[in-house]
């Protein structure tokens, strides 16, 4: 099984942003997605985040997986409540890969193997992408609640490009997702993405709240600006999981497990994305 050839546009996006390696790694992970997968395309992307393995696990048994770190570029991941798997499922006729962890700035690979995956998917044909991961909240709002990310602050001094590529960043949250997953979840707002693994001082939060974020993590944002620059629309919904304000010190575990407690939650705002694109 080969993949589906891409566009002149998507090949010259890909091109453009990947420094020495251009499409090659890209296209090589997608037709790699293909024969593995028997699917010649996908059309959503859903990478879960810290505890969110097997939100989707009330789809069943995909119809095929791999580990992730067997596409060229792409890492195991190594945080906690994050699996080496890319799963493919068939959902209502149409192809979801569902990759069940990510690699993270601070695992010290490079943006080039945090955005690997992204550009693989994008290269398989996917149309659309929820980018799923658990945060550390700056506002007075719940444990386990899901936030519809609406805008981003990049803070991980990190981006995915390499030479040149201007691209307008402004979209990279599309609008009309934003709106399907405003009727699911029970938040919106900024998400601030720092390097990590550190969590922030207590300075440092004062500092993300009166800059406008609500909400503060260690991944997403580098995958959003990759996949929005090669046309794919992007969603995303964040967990909370600690109260950057709590006096007691974040526990990673516990991160883990709340982002567990909103799982019936990120898997109905897949499904209302999937169902919008």
């Amino acid at each position: 099984m080969s993949v589906d050839i891409p566009g002149p546009g998507l090949l010259a996006a890909l091109a453009e942003s990947g420094g020495a390696a251009g499409p090659g790694a890209a296209m090589e992970g997608a037709h790699q997605i293909a024969r593995r997968t028997g699917a010649a395309s996908h059309d959503l992307l859903v990478v879960l985040g810290s505890g969110a393995a097997n939100a989707l696990r009330g789809w069943g048994e995909p119809a095929a997986s791999l580990p992730l770190s067997d596409l060229p570029g792409v890492r195991a991941p190594s945080a906690p409540g994050h699996e080496d798997r890319l799963d493919s499922y068939e959902r209502t006729g149409r192809r979801v890969l569902v990759a069940q962890g990510r690699t993270h700035l601070y695992e010290g690979h490079g943006p080039a193997a945090v955005v690997a995956l992204a550009r693989a998917a994008a290269a398989s044909g996917v149309r659309g992408a929820v980018l799923v991961n658990a945060n550390g909240c700056l506002r007075k709002w719940g444990l386990g609640e899901v936030v519809t990310i609406t805008d981003h602050l990049n803070l991980t001094g990190a981006s995915p490009f390499e030479g040149t590529v201007f691209v307008d960043v402004r979209g990279v949250w599309d609008e009309g997702l934003v709106a399907v997953l405003r009727d699911v979840t029970q938040r919106e707002g900024t998400y601030a993405a720092l390097r990590g693994p550190e969590y922030q001082t207590g300075a440092e939060t004062r500092m993300l709240a009166l800059l406008g974020a609500d909400c503060v993590g260690m991944s997403t944002v580098l995958e959003a600006i990759a996949l929005h620059q090669l046309g794919v629309r992007v969603a995303g919904m964040s967990v909370v999981s600690d109260l950057s304000f709590a006096e007691q010190p974040t526990d990673p575990q516990e991160v883990v497990r709340l982002a567990g407690a909103a799982h019936r939650t990120l898997a109905t705002g897949v499904e209302a994305v999937l169902g919008a694109l």
